[in-house]
C-alpha cells in the first residue's frame, strides 16, 4: 500500500489560524527523536513521510531530518503555510536536502479574507512566493485548503485563479472543517459552516479541476455531497483499499494508528448505496447537524473500479473488481467481529517509540508562546483553546 505516515516536528506557529486544531504543546523534537520515527515508518514499509506541525520549516533541523529520510528510501513531503518557503535560499536548501513534495496551504486568494483566516497580514504574497521558489526547485506543489464559513462560497474562485497564475500545480487537496478540536472547536461560531455552504461551489471547483486534467483529493467530506467525485474521497479512497494512517504527534495522544475510516452517520445513511465506502461525517464536536445527511443510490462498484484503476496510484495495480469484492467483504466481517475501536482512533496495540520530550526548557518556551498567543487572541477577538501541559509524569489540564 501507498501509505504516507505524519511526523509533527513542531507544535507551534508563526500564524495564527482561528481554526488551528494542533495548538502548541510543550512537547520538542530533536533530530534524534525525530530519527527514530522516520525508522519506524520504513521497518513498516511506508512509502512515505510527511513532516507537518504546527509549522514545520521552523526546527532548525528540517533539513536534516528529510536528507535522513530521503536517504532511507522514504518518498518526503511537506505540509507548510509557505512562509519560510518564500526565501528563494531557504527552498533551495530544502530541495537539496531531499524534499520531493510539498502542500502549500492557502485558503483564499481574496486577501483580506486570508489575513482574516491566517490571523496575520500580508500572507498571501509570501504563499504565491513560496509556490514559485518551490516550483523553481524541482519540488512538486499541492495546495492544501480548509473549507470554513469564509471561505465556502468561493472555492471555485480559488482554483480559477490558480489554473490562470500558477498553471504548474497539478493537485489539489480540501480539508472539510473538524470542529473538534482546538481552536476550531473554541470558535465554531467564527468558522463553522453548513455543508450545503459549500456544496455549489466545492462541485464547481472540482469540476473546474476535471476539465483541465487536474487531480485533487476531499478530506471529512461525507459522500453526498460529493458523488460526482466521489473517487476523490480520501477516506473513501483508505476504506477501498484497507490502508491506514499513522500519526506522530507531538502532544500526550503520542502515535496514532488509524485504521477504521468511519464517523458519524445519519437513519437516513442506512439504505445509502455508498454507505459502505463512506466515511460518513468527520465530526466529534457536535457542529454539523446531521440531517444534512441524506441517501443516494448509485452504483458503488464504478466508484471502486474508478480507484482501484487509478493509473497514479500503485496501491491496487492489476486488481479486479470481482477480486476487490471478496476481499472487501472479507474485511468487513472482520471489522463487524472485531467491533468499532475504543475512542477516535484504532492505535492497534502497537509499541511505537515515544515522541519527543519535554523539559524544563521547554515549559519555559512553552509558556512563553502562550502568553503571545493569549495576547493574539485578545486581539483578534479569537477564545483560546484548552490545551495539555506534560512535564515527566505530571499531566493537567490548562485553561489559558
Amino acid at each position: 500500500m501507498a501509505n504516507l505516515g505524519y511526523l509533527q516536528v513542531v507544535r507551534h506557529c508563526n500564524h495564527f489560524c482561528g481554526f488551528c486544531s494542533n495548538p502548541s504543546t510543550p512537547y520538542v523534537h530533536t533530530f534524534e527523536t525525530m530519527k527514530v520515527l522516520v525508522d519506524d515508518f520504513v521497518e513498516r514499509g511506508y512509502y512515505g513521510v510527511i513532516l507537518t506541525g504546527g509549522e514545520p520549516t521552523l526546527h532548525e533541523e528540517l533539513p536534516v531530518i528529510a536528507r535522513y529520510a530521503r536517504d532511507q528510501g522514504l518518498h518526503v513531503r511537506m505540509i507548510t503555510n509557505g512562509h519560510k518557503l518564500a526565501d528563494p535560499r531557504f527552498a533551495k536548501e530544502l530541495a537539496e536536502a531531499g524534499l520531493q513534495h510539498v502542500h502549500v496551504s492557502i485558503y483564499s486568494v481574496r486577501e483580506d479574507v486570508e489575513e482574516k483566516l491566517r490571523g496575520i497580514p500580508k500572507t498571501l504574497g509570501r504563499a504565491f512566493q513560496a509556490l514559485h521558489n518551490a516550483n523553481e526547485n524541482g519540488i512538486d506543489i499541492n495546495i492544501n485548503c480548509v473549507i470554513t464559513k469564509m471561505n465556502a462560497d468561493h472555492l471555485d474562485e480559488n482554483i480559477e485563479y490558480f489554473i490562470e497564475n500558477h498553471p504548474y500545480i497539478r493537485h489539489f487537496v480540501w480539508n472539510n472543517l473538524d470542529p473538534s478540536m482546538g481552536r476550531a472547536e473554541t470558535n465554531m461560531n467564527s468558522y463553522m459552516h453548513r455543508l450545503a455552504e459549500c456544496e455549489t461551489s466545492l462541485h464547481r471547483a472540482l469540476r473546474l479541476l476535471h476539465n483541465s486534467g487536474r487531480t485533487f483529493r476531499v478530506e471529512k467530506m461525507p459522500l453526498c455531497y460529493l458523488t460526482e467525485f466521489a473517487w476523490a474521497s480520501t477516506e473513501t479512497r483508505k476504506i477501498v483499499k484497507g490502508e491506514e494512517r499513522i500519526v506522530h504527534f507531538l502532544d500526550s495522544k503520542q502515535t496514532v494508528r488509524q485504521t477504521q475510516w468511519g464517523h458519524m452517520y445519519a437513519d437516513g445513511c442506512r439504505i445509502c448505496s455508498l454507505r459502505t465506502i463512506c466515511g460518513g461525517m468527520f465530526d466529534r464536536g457536535d457542529g454539523y447537524d446531521p440531517a444534512e445527511l441524506y441517501p443516494v443510490f448509485v452504483d458503488r462498484d464504478r466508484i471502486v473500479s474508478q480507484i482501484i484503476h487509478d493509473g497514479t496510484d500503485p496501491s491496487y495495480a492489476g486488481r479486479s473488481i470481482d477480486d476487490w469484492r471478496v476481499e472487501f467483504e472479507a474485511r468487513l466481517e472482520s471489522a463487524q467481529q472485531m467491533g468499532p475501536p475504543e475512542g477516535d482512533y484504532d492505535n492497534g496495540g502497537d509499541q511505537t517509540p515515544e515522541i519527543g520530550f519535554v523539559n524544563e526548557s521547554s515549559m519555559r518556551l512553552f509558556s512563553k508562546k502562550r502568553k503571545a498567543e493569549s495576547r493574539m487572541a485578545a486581539r483578534k477577538g479569537v477564545t483560546m483553546e484548552t490545551t495539555e501541559v506534560a512535564l515527566g509524569e505530571k499531566r493537567s489540564q490548562e485553561a489559558w
